[in-house]
């Protein structure tokens, strides 16, 4: 028996009744049998999982464990390992009633062969990350979409580059043959063997158990915002199970025969997590996107079913892979026009909040977001990703009885991929500077990033999202917020304060 790749930790929840911290880990193992998984904490005596199979593809397995964890008075490591692997790991359990220390990362990959060039030390942030995880673990790794770019795809399989370039008006009603369908599963499975193995990565996945949501690029650039009759073609169709099934399997843990554990199964694979008084909502925004709509009505109120079902909440942490908060970019996409090598990003447009057909949906989610805020006394926070920048947007509410609610929008974007060129960052913090109104009571505008003028940072980034230290429990329910930022000496940071009252 032969391990491929892994270990991967994906977090599974806080259970508050057994008091245990519950994560899956995932590997991928050649050769017959399955080996056992055996973990400690500490002075407790070692305990066997045993592995369970989710996926298999041309002789290679992929098996999950499950670890549930106690939540002690001081948090504690878990030391594991792998029956077939002489190595063991590590992750660490926070403390019972301590919020986690988390970090947020998206874009983990290259949308071209130009972008990958254009960088010399293309895993310098997750090295700084792991640097930092070191000293201080932490406890969660938020992944914001975009873990793995799969456009290659479109030059890599011979037969959907001729798809794609046809002009027959019959492409798109053109069935999926088998053979494609065949290729372009084993596309994304040798795509997911490659990211993980990358050595940074790899040693992260490893350590901090990840919560992890979809965007367009772990199923192909774009996807939900082509036009119709190409979005509903049995090709896009194929291709989209495909992309579903892997990231179910590597990202979600999960087996096409799994049980749901999403808030509406039958839409999507949007779920939540309550850790304490803190809630994480994972919004998937691309199973269900097209012209009319980036999540369902169905979606949108089973999530916030979830939410108002939650009792004590002080913070919610909404996890958008594309930001709602951001610049009117009819502006730049102008300008875009005139920018050589800038296709990508004019693309990109379309998928953003700010398409006309997308404004209705977000602004009933902003007005949504800010009644829960206000009438729970519960601080909400969104967490976004894909732009490329980093940013910080914000909503303010002025309605009666919103008592200035706020809700703050962060913006990480990439890990790996590269920044645009410094023009852009430039048309984007200078034409569009304010937001405004966005509805009677409602404004919305682009802040500049602490200790900067800066609206826009256009280089690489990470998020660390950490509770206070302090002695008094209200001082420990803010929450301090870094990026990091290549080639800048020390982290850009700002507090979440909790909502009075």
């Amino acid at each position: 028996m032969q391990l491929v790749i892994g270990p991967v930790l994906r977090f599974l929840g806080a259970d508050p009744q057994a008091k245990t911290w519950r994560v899956s880990v995932l590997f991928v193992i050649e050769g017959e049998g399955n080996p056992a998984l055996s973990w400690s904490t500490g002075a407790q005596a070692p305990i066997q999982a045993q592995a369970r199979e989710i996926a298999a593809h041309c002789g290679r397995r992929v098996v999950v464990f499950e670890i549930a964890a106690p939540r002690d008075d001081l948090a504690s490591a878990v030391e594991y390992g792998l029956g077939c692997a002489p190595q063991t790991w590590r992750f660490v359990v926070p403390a019972r009633g301590e919020r986690p220390r988390m970090a947020y990362a998206s874009c983990n990959g290259f949308s071209s062969l130009k972008a990958m060039k254009s960088i010399d030390d293309k895993y310098a942030l997750w090295r700084e990350l792991l640097g930092r995880h070191s000293a201080a673990p932490y406890h969660l790794m938020l992944h914001g979409g975009d873990q793995v770019y799969a456009d290659p795809m479109w030059e890599s399989l011979p037969e959907l580059e001729a798809w794609n370039e046809s002009k027959s008006i019959l492409a798109d009603y053109l069935p999926m043959e088998p053979e494609l369908a065949a290729r372009v599963e084993g596309f994304y499975f040798d795509l997911y063997l490659r990211r993980w193995a990358q050595p940074e990565l790899a040693a992260a996945l490893a350590s901090v158990p990840g919560v992890m949501m979809w965007d367009d690029h772990d199923i192909f650039d774009g996807w939900g915002s082509y036009p119709p009759v190409r979005q509903a073609s049995p090709v896009f169709q194929g291709i989209f199970a495909s992309a579903r099934r892997w990231f179910r399997v590597f990202q979600l843990h999960l087996g096409e025969l799994a049980p749901p554990e999403f808030l509406a199964p039958a839409c999507g694979l949007t779920h939540a997590y309550r850790i304490d008084d803190l809630a994480l909502l994972v919004l998937d925004l691309r199973s269900e996107r097209c012209a009319s709509h980036v999540m369902s009505p169905a979606s949108w109120d089973a999530a916030f079913t979830w939410l108002e079902g939650q009792e004590g909440l002080r913070h919610v942490l909404m996890m958008t892979s594309i930001p709602l908060v951001y610049s009117d970019l009819d502006a730049v996409q102008d300008l875009l026009g005139y920018l050589p090598g800038q296709q990508e990003l004019e693309d990109d447009l379309r998928d953003h909040w700010y398409s006309r057909a997308h404004q209705g949906e977000r602004l009933r989610l902003i007005h949504r977001l800010l009644d829960l805020s206000r009438d729970r006394r519960a601080r909400v926070t969104i967490l976004s990703g894909d732009v490329h920048v980093a940013g910080l947007g914000l909503l303010e509410g002025t309605r009666p009885g919103d008592d200035g609610i706020t809700i703050a929008q962060l913006i990480s974007s990439g890990i790996v991929h590269p920044p645009p060129p410094a023009i852009v960052a430039l048309a984007l913090g200078n034409l569009m500077t304010e937001l405004g109104e966005l509805d009677r009571g409602i404004t919305a505008s682009m802040q500049a990033l602490p200790g900067t003028r800066r609206r826009f940072l256009c280089a690489r980034n990470w998020l660390s999202i950490e509770p206070d230290a302090a002695a008094s429990w209200e001082q420990r329910r803010r929450l301090w917020v870094h990026w990091h930022v290549e080639g800048a000496s020390e982290p850009y940071t700002m507090v979440l304060h909790p909502v009075p009252g």
